[in-house]
C-alpha cells in the first residue's frame, strides 16, 4: 500500500473520530468501527505503516542458534 493512500485512509478516520462517528467511507469500502478504542488501534497501525514506509525501514529479524560444542 501507497504512503499517499495510508495518509487519504488516516484523514477520513481522524475526521469521522472528530465527528464522533464510527462509520468511515474511503474509495468506495464502508468500515464501522464497533468503539473509539478500535478507530484508536485503527489509528495507531496506519501511523505505524505510514512511518514505516516513509522511513523506507526493514523489519530486524533475529536468529538465535545453540550448539552442544560436539
Amino acid at each position: 500500500m501507497l504512503v499517499d493512500d495510508l495518509i487519504a485512509r488516516r484523514e477520513a478516520l481522524l475526521e469521522a473520530r472528530y465527528r464522533g462517528v464510527r462509520t468511515v467511507e474511503v474509495e468506495g469500502r464502508r468500515i464501522t468501527y464497533a468503539s473509539d478504542a478500535e478507530m484508536a488501534a485503527a489509528l495507531a497501525d496506519i501511523e505505524r505503516r505510514i512511518a514505516d514506509a516513509s522511513a523506507g525501514r526493514r523489519r530486524r529479524i533475529v536468529r538465535a542458534t545453540a550448539s552442544k560444542g560436539l
